[in-house]
């Protein structure tokens, strides 16, 4: 016979890590096309989607390229940012908690 007093079975849930936005900030210096190739090649986004971000920066002063969680937000804006250093530009990613 079965053992009456088992006891039931929990379930336990993991909470979902933070994410954190990945923002392109816009400068005076950086060419438009290389910002779309920056984009293109660290984020895996289509020609059209990097010229709308890129855009958007431009007009606004900053734009939210992508969410991830924090470890890989830091490690795209970086590796972005790093790309533009080593063209001598000063485009700069940054990240943020996303609320």
């Amino acid at each position: 016979m079965a053992d009456s007093a088992t006891k039931p079975r929990t379930r336990t849930r993991l909470a979902r890590p933070p994410l954190h936005k990945v923002i392109l900030v816009n400068d005076d210096f950086t060419p438009r096309d290389f910002v779309v190739r920056v984009l293109k090649a660290e984020f895996r986004i289509t020609e059209d989607q990097a010229y709308r971000i890129m855009i958007t920066a431009h007009t606004k002063g900053s734009c939210v390229v992508a969410v991830f969680i924090r470890e890989i937000a830091e490690t795209k804006a970086k590796r972005a940012t790093e790309m533009a250093r080593n063209e001598g530009f000063p485009l700069l990613f940054t990240t943020e908690p996303e609320e």
